[in-house]
């Protein structure tokens, strides 16, 4: 069916004739995203993807997240969210989620499920071997020393360093800035320097 300009203009113009009567909508739409999320749980979380750290209302009921939109009271976004940050309920909502941590042994060629505990106790025990097998305290180098007759020589000085070069930290845009300094609390204490953070990369 095609539609001409004359026609076009009459539809838009009793469109335009509609609103101006007094026709809102709008009661109608907050009525129905009030009976979605009546008696939900709310909580506030931060959005996991890039480094601006948005404000998101999570809505739960029965321990499932119904509903997810921007927080108005955050003072970043201001209820604003990019299409990726709007998406964030399908985090949970998916089916194809790995809801487990997967190991693959050395050597093997399959991964194998495995649960929590199991899965941090193997991290922090190959931390802390990796920090007792290659913790540093001193570290020799070159440096020009003067004599006393004005002349400088290159001698061999060990330095006090303390440190592990051997695990990198690489932080999260999700973190808020007492998380971040937490961790950098934690991580500076195991000698790490290699720290970095996401938003840089």
């Amino acid at each position: 069916m095609g539609v001409s300009r004359r026609d076009f203009l009459k539809l838009s113009g009793g469109t335009v004739l509609v609103a101006s009567l007094g026709v809102n909508l709008n009661p109608a739409k907050a009525y129905a995203q009030e009976l979605r999320i009546k008696n939900a749980k709310q909580t506030t979380t931060v959005c996991p993807y890039c480094s601006v750290g948005c404000g998101i209302i999570v809505y739960q009921e029965n321990g499932k997240i119904i509903n997810t939109e921007g927080d108005p009271d955050h003072p970043i976004s201001e209820g604003s969210l990019c299409a990726k940050g709007s998406s964030v309920i399908q985090l949970v909502d998916v089916e194809t989620r790995v809801p487990k941590p997967l190991y693959r042994e050395p050597g093997a060629t399959a991964w194998k499920q495995v649960e929590w505990d199991w899965a941090l106790d193997r991290i922090a025990r190959l931390v802390k071997d990796s920090r007792d097998k290659n913790f540093k305290t001193v570290k020799k180098a070159k440096v020009k020393e003067k004599q006393p007759d004005g002349t400088e020589i290159m001698v061999e000085k060990e330095f006090v360093v303390n440190r592990m070069d051997s695990i990198a930290h690489i932080g999260s845009a999700a973190l808020d800035n007492e998380e971040c300094y937490l961790l950098q609390k934690l991580v500076r204490s195991w000698g790490l320097v290699y720290v970095e953070h996401q938003a840089r990369i």
